[in-house]
């Protein structure tokens, strides 16, 4: 496997919009998230709430319970947590006004629950107990929820009714875990455990101290807003998505935060100032009601949530979805190669690959993935492709888990999605037929006779050509101004082009003929 260590630049766009915050993060100028923040949102994964046992189902060991949401949530034993018992004393003893502080000092822990035990051994059906959201509602179906509480903060997560300690496994060398374990020891609250986060790595002992000292003022004020609460009601909400992705991606790398909205200027700033005081000064205010238009946004979401999704190299790929799984085909499309069809093979299916790994990323797939990639023979083929999926996923967050390429050059991945599927629309409504049918968005239109001209021109060293579109096609490529060229105007520069471009009604909305100076159609 070839690890690559060139510094990555990112960005974070925050497009404040009447209904509300949209935000993007790119990578080298790449969109790889997108996430939509409606102002208000509940329910969001890790609220923690007080909630009250609906129902115990004994045949799915799980119990429905009432946290407010329009459908009961679900929580499985599996995921009360070891500490479930102290959790539950803790909070009978607040809601009753016998434990007089958040402080966890001196609290007598209960014995860890039995992992093999059934339900109805631990839950009643009148039992109020603190649950934290794992699974956003989806769907039909109600939140997910788990009561092993966990507060995450930049650097470190605490765990109350615990006493471990436990370190990321990406941080590898044996004396750093050392220092940070002795470090974490001599400074955690009594009866909680702490996990450490990969940035937590040569971290000095006041970062910590201050990071570890937020998390207990939050653990504070779960204990006010719970001492007078009535089911359901939620007694602490996670941080917004905005500072949700500050706290877990901020690093040297973070070049930039656009931002067009200026009430949440000064709410970033005071965030950048705890956990990264030497980054205020990359907030740039942008006096423009669409960030997403300006910064070209749109047009990677458009160019990223359809069916067909177009690669520069001329490869494409096609993304269905059933009720079972979501399905990938790889294509090499109008992608040629002169090193033979096992070599082009390879090419084809290790850029696919990348462009895979951001998409599920970018679009929260979740479930079981298959990706039927193009054939290859060669053994050693097949592990390149597998090492370079596996190197590509390892910057996502969401739990998943490959395997190796099948007989039939088939992978299998089943990846977890916490969040809804996040839905774009990537057609328009067709002119020709008055909005009955719908076809491909025309900004990927153009897009597609780009990379024609510029397979043509770069692989096929073909300088001369003629160009046949619609008239209403013809008219917005030669769109310019005295200060934007038009998108035809570019092509020609940019591909060293002699290209005489005609229009015609002959063809639809969304055809094209490219052909040779004699009037023949080039071969695909």
């Amino acid at each position: 496997m070839t690890c690559n260590f060139a510094i990555v630049k990112l960005e974070l766009v925050i497009n404040s919009t009447p209904n509300g915050v949209e935000i993007a993060l790119l990578q080298d100028g790449v969109l790889v998230e997108l996430h939509k923040e409606q102002g208000g949102t509940k329910f969001g994964v890790g609220d923690i709430y007080l909630g009250k046992i609906r129902r115990l189902v004994p045949n799915l060991n799980a119990a429905f319970v009432d946290v407010g949401y329009e459908r009961d949530a679900f929580l499985h034993y599996l995921d009360l947590g070891p500490q479930f018992n102290s959790l539950s004393h803790y909070t009978k003893q607040v809601l009753q006004g016998k434990q007089e502080t958040s402080d966890l000092n001196g609290f007598p822990l209960q014995p860890d629950i039995n992992k093999n035990g059934k339900v109805k051994e631990v839950l009643s059906g009148s039992l109020q107990l603190l649950v934290q959201v794992a699974k956003e509602p989806i769907s039909s179906k109600g939140p997910r929820l788990t009561s092993e509480i966990t507060l995450p903060g930049r650097y470190l997560v605490l765990v109350p009714f615990s006493n471990k300690i436990s370190l990321s496994t990406r941080i590898s060398e044996d004396k750093e875990r050392e220092r940070l374990k002795r470090l974490i020891q001599s400074i955690k609250p009594a009866n909680c455990g702490v996990i450490v986060r990969t940035v937590a790595e040569n971290k000095k002992v006041a970062e910590l101290d201050a990071d570890l000292r937020d998390l207990v003022e939050r653990w504070d004020e779960l204990y006010r807003n719970l001492k007078n609460a009535k089911p359901p009601k939620r007694v602490l909400g996670e941080l917004d998505k905005t500072s949700t992705i500050l706290r877990d991606l901020l690093n040297p790398n973070f070049s930039a935060i656009h931002v067009n909205d200026e009430g949440l200027v000064p709410e970033l700033r005071k965030y950048l100032k705890v956990i990264a005081p030497d980054k205020e000064g990359i907030i740039k205010m942008q006096t423009t009601d669409d960030l997403f238009e300006a910064m070209g946004i749109h047009r990677q979401i458009k160019s990223s949530f359809g069916k067909q999704i177009n690669l520069k190299s001329g490869a494409y790929l096609i993304i269905e979805h059933t009720e079972a799984m979501h399905v990938i085909d790889v294509n090499s499309g109008n992608r040629k190669g002169v090193q033979g069809q096992e070599d082009n093979a390879l090419k084809t299916n290790l850029e696919c690959a990348r462009e895979i790994a951001r998409l599920l990323r970018l679009r929260d797939m979740g479930g079981i993935i298959c990706v039927d990639f193009i054939d290859m023979g060669d053994k050693n083929n097949q592990k390149k492709l597998y090492d370079e999926l596996k190197l590509a996923m390892s910057e996502d967050k969401a739990k998943h888990n490959l395997l190796p390429p099948s007989r039939f050059g088939v992978i299998e991945i089943t990846r977890q999605r916490v969040r809804p599927a996040t839905d774009i629309i990537t057609s328009e409504k067709c002119p020709c037929c008055q909005g009955t049918g719908k076809v491909q968005a025309s900004i990927l239109f153009t897009d597609e006779i780009e990379n024609n001209l510029r397979y043509l021109s770069e692989e096929k060293k073909i300088k001369s050509m003629s160009l046949t579109i619609h008239p209403m096609v013809e008219a917005y490529i030669n769109k310019g101004g005295f200060f934007k060229p038009s998108i035809f105007k570019n092509w020609k520069k940019k591909y060293d082009l002699k290209i005489d471009l005609q229009a015609s009604t002959s063809l639809g909305l969304l055809e094209y003929k490219l052909t040779d100076p004699e009037g023949e159609e080039f071969p695909e």
